[in-house]
């Protein structure tokens, strides 16, 4: 997961350990296979929100005129920096917050979510800030880890996120019904893969998955009620 939390945005130990640890672990899972199913027949400017060490930026398709990735998190955006010399596609990495982005009404043809919507304190302020700044028409991607199906792990999920979970992921929860939340800012879903991820012999309580694509209505009363 990247770091997106509100309020301070400072995680330094954790953007550590997810350069250098968890992201390389989600590596070797085989994570590098989802992020280009979720990338897969993106074209025109797109807007990343949460885009941590740029781990995404390989798999942009030549299509994609210009990424504006954000993160506020100062050690993983200056790795993005970093990162985006190297991507195919022309990629701008800035400072901003999911809820209050540095971007202009209908200024993009689609927004990519990866790992995100877990750890930022008011997923549906981001939402809504990805479905102002998408253009009529424009579509939502996500991959995100959800809350589980069985209420057994539900139980396991509430436990942990409302105990050691956030303090130590930088902010993450592992239980947030990200595809509902979707729905109610206003997008419409059209595809949602749900599976677990990464395959461990022990159950986690981040391991139920959601990979999807959502649209921006055409209609400007399309939206959150």
């Amino acid at each position: 997961m990247s770091i997106m939390a509100s309020g301070s945005t400072r995680h330094p130990i954790f953007a550590r350990f997810y350069a250098k640890v968890a992201g390389p672990a989600l590596d070797r899972a085989g994570v590098a296979e989802h992020r280009k199913r979720l990338l897969t027949g993106l074209s025109g400017e797109v807007i990343e929100i949460g885009a941590g060490n740029g781990l995404n930026f390989p798999y942009y398709p030549a299509e994609v005129r210009r990424v504006v990735a954000v993160e506020p998190e100062p050690q993983l955006r200056a790795l993005a920096r970093e990162a985006a010399r190297a991507a195919p596609v022309p990629v701008e990495v800035v400072d901003g917050r999911a809820e209050q982005l540095p971007a202009a009404d209908g200024s993009f043809d689609a927004a990519v979510v990866c790992l995100t919507l877990c750890s930022i304190a008011d997923p549906g302020a981001a939402l809504a800030e990805l479905y102002r700044v998408l253009r009529p028409g424009g579509q939502l991607r996500f991959f995100e880890h959800v809350r589980a199906g069985s209420p057994a792990m539900r139980r396991v999920q509430r436990f942990v996120d409302a105990t050691f979970w956030p303090l130590l992921c930088g902010g993450c929860h592992t239980g947030r019904d990200t595809q509902s939340a979707i729905t109610a800012a206003g997008f419409t879903l059209t595809e949602v893969d749900r599976f677990p991820f990464p395959a461990t012999k022990i159950p986690s309580p981040a391991a139920t998955h959601i990979l999807g694509t959502a649209t921006r209505e055409h209609s400007d009363q399309a939206g959150p009620q």
